[in-house]
């Protein structure tokens, strides 16, 4: 017969065997961890008017319903004018490519080696691109290839270099301002990305040098040819968008000085109600006519290089009237839901971010976010009035181009958005200027590479347990086997103390 202490050894290694067993399954279920594929990259040339952007972004390689949370790890501002103007002065053109070289070796910097042939490089050009192919094909053409060929020797994977229409780029610019409000996303309190419960987007509003842009979602679906529908996120968005050639702060500049040299045409020197007062300056002809968007201003006698002298008068009240005129708004009469120029247009509802030109107008007016239209309009007249020597010690940083200019952006701005997108002083404190969210710039580039990432194939993940499968099938093969052995040890036992109670009894007979 088994003694008792051997009896209560084998139930205690049953019950240890039976309980390892348990903890270790549990572990291994319970406390495995998900272990990300890491990170994508990807790189967008923003090939303006005025000059070229590069930036890199990064987002989680699994990704969230198809579409990438992105982040911007790098802007990086290539010296120099926009592609438009590659082939006109060598010199230029040299320094461009210099830069355009410096920038590229700063995204190698940020982005691992081992991923430079898997990170996809796009170029999109925007409204300086768009003008030069409506006036020259082949001269766009050739730039286009310069650019590919440059791009192809890159060791990064190269997707395209493209002119985006207007469209695309308002729709890229309104994905860009939401996703960074966090419009589209946020984070729960599990940490996981969820979408906003009744979120509501804003509108983007975007000065260039050569075209200007609205996008925001109407109050009413339109599903007119304004009216474009993109997938983010799991969802589908319906938005108005529209964008103005020639409207963009440079080309409207050129359109104003042109106006005025007509009607000036026989003075020695032609007065600027939008330069600061006693400001002179002296410019080509072809700077202010070889446009195409002042080529209907030229006259029979056109001369590009000859000379034209302009004097700043500082008068802030007809420089708004005469920035009024640039506008076609005759086109727009009786038309309850128009802007200018004949185009149709949703009434403006709920916030707006304002961004790119309307941001550094705001800026040199020191103004920023959210402000009244009266102190809008305060601020212009003040800047407007000052004397050239007086504006330039005050702003002793800030270039000459740039600094003459922003009474004409003020009052310019103003125009666009009261007479043109129809904001009046109650819809006015609901447009924020900003240049960025978090650090991230807001501009169309982003939301290009955010729809992108639909494209891009997702990377599966996996999931780190915290035991190999060899240990913990060895543990589990261990002491399930103790188990069995001690879990038989006791039934014999058992047996074998039912056979000694049975002679004991017919002995006892």
């Amino acid at each position: 017969m088994t003694s008792k202490p051997t009896g209560a050894a084998a139930l205690c290694f049953l019950l240890i065997s039976l309980s390892v067993i348990i903890a270790v399954a549990v572990i291994q279920i319970h406390k495995k961890r998900y272990v990300s594929p890491g990170l994508k990259h990807g790189i967008v040339l923003d090939a303006g008017s005025s000059r070229t952007t590069l930036y890199v972004y990064q987002w989680p390689a699994e990704k969230e319903n198809n579409t990438g949370v992105v982040d911007q790890t790098l802007r990086c501002d290539v010296q120099g004018p926009g592609i438009s103007s590659l082939g006109i002065d060598a010199n230029v053109d040299f320094q461009m490519w210099h830069s355009m070289a410096d920038c590229i070796n700063k995204s190698k910097d940020v982005i691992p080696p081992t991923q430079y042939n898997t990170t996809p490089i796009y170029l999109g050009a925007t409204a300086g691109m768009r003008l030069l192919r409506s006036q020259n094909e082949t001269a766009a053409d050739v730039i286009l290839l310069t650019v590919q060929r440059y791009l192809q020797s890159l060791p990064f994977d190269y997707k395209g270099a493209s002119v985006i229409t207007g469209q695309e780029e308002g729709i890229y610019g309104w994905i860009t301002a939401n996703y960074l409000m966090g419009n589209f996303l946020e984070k729960n309190l599990w940490n996981a990305w969820v979408r906003p419960h009744g979120a509501e987007t804003s509108g983007a509003l975007d000065l260039g040098g050569a075209s200007t842009q609205i996008a925001f979602t109407p109050e009413w679906e339109d599903r007119g040819d304004s009216t474009l529908s993109v997938m983010l996120y799991g969802y589908e968005y319906h938005v108005y968008t529209h964008s103005f050639a020639c409207y963009g702060r440079d080309e409207a500049e050129r359109r104003l000085l042109a106006t005025l040299v007509q009607k000036t045409s026989s003075s020695a020197f032609t007065e600027n109600p939008c330069f600061p007062q006693n400001y002179v300056t002296t410019l080509s002809a072809k700077s202010i006519f070889g446009s195409q968007c002042t080529a209907t201003y030229r006259t029979e006698d056109y001369n590009p290089n000859s000379r034209i002298t302009f004097v700043g008068t500082g008068d802030p009240g007809l420089c708004r009237e005469t920035v009024f005129s640039l506008f076609d708004f005759t086109s727009c009469h009786g038309k309850q839901q128009c802007s200018f120029d004949g185009v149709y247009q949703p009434e403006v509802i709920g916030k707006f971010v304002a961004f790119s030109g309307f941001y550094y107008t705001a800026e040199a007016l020191g103004l920023s976010g959210s402000f009244s239209l009266d102190t809008f309009n305060s601020s212009t007249w003040s800047f407007c009035a000052q004397e050239w020597q007086m504006l330039k010690a005050k702003h002793s940083t800030m270039k000459e181009g740039y600094l003459r200019s922003y009474c004409f952006s003020a009052n310019y701005i103003y125009n666009l958005l009261v007479h043109g997108y129809k904001f009046n002083s109650l819809t006015w404190p609901l447009i924020s200027f900003q240049r960025e969210v978090s650090k991230s710039s807001i501009a169309w580039s982003l939301g290009y590479m955010l729809n992108q990432t639909n494209m891009i194939p997702a990377k599966a993940g996996h999931f780190k347990l915290p035991m190999s499968s060899s240990v913990f099938a060895g543990l589990l093969f261990t002491f399930s086997s103790l188990a069995i052995l001690s879990l038989l040890f006791l039934i014999i036992s058992f047996v074998h103390a039912c056979e000694f109670c049975g002679r004991s009894g017919i002995l006892a007979l």
